[in-house]
């Protein structure tokens, strides 16, 4: 089954900006070393329940993270919520990194550590409990975590997948 991912528009959105890592980079040249700053910036509008990531490069910190913040406008995308927590359990993947999502009860508050944190908060996610497994670079993290919530889904969602319709959700399916 593919994923399809609608565009979203971030003209229309109240975007939030959060740099989760900044990076010295060297490329070595005949001339010496060439330095420059790679940064990883996490965009999301909590209200409208959108996310998305992005890296820019740059000779100095403000313009990478301008480019960073360019580069996750054109990355969003629409998260499925309960409402105040995750529909259900998920695990999402990204190269060596491994994050696991879990609902948590009113109250509860976000359980999670720096990249994991920025994105479940830029999202608007106010209950949830996390645990990052495996490779701790933020970049495979970051990617992982919207992994995991690329992977919920509604109710009606889930209801049209097995061919139920929603006034039908409590009849039991004759086979």
């Amino acid at each position: 089954m593919a994923i399809v991912i609608k565009r979203v528009d971030p003209a229309a959105l109240n975007l939030k900006e959060n740099v989760v890592a900044i990076n010295r980079v060297t490329k070595v040249v005949k001339g010496g070393k060439n330095m420059s700053f790679s940064a990883l910036v996490v965009v999301g509008d909590p209200a409208a329940r959108v996310v998305g990531f992005g890296v820019g490069k740059a000779k100095e910190v403000p313009s990478a993270i301008r480019k960073g913040i360019e580069a996750a406008k054109k990355n969003l995308r629409r998260v499925h919520l309960l409402d105040n927590t995750i529909p259900h359990q998920v695990l999402g993947k990204f190269g060596a990194g491994l994050v696991m999502l879990k609902p948590a009860q009113d109250g509860t508050g976000v359980i999670a550590g720096g990249p994991v944190r920025a994105v479940v908060q830029a999202c608007g996610i106010p209950n949830v409990l996390t645990k990052s497994i495996g490779s701790h670079n933020p970049h495979n993290v970051v990617k992982a975590t919207i992994n995991a919530l690329e992977q919920l889904r509604d109710r009606a969602a889930v209801m049209e997948m097995r061919g139920l319709s929603p006034d039908r959700a409590h009849e039991k399916v004759q086979g």
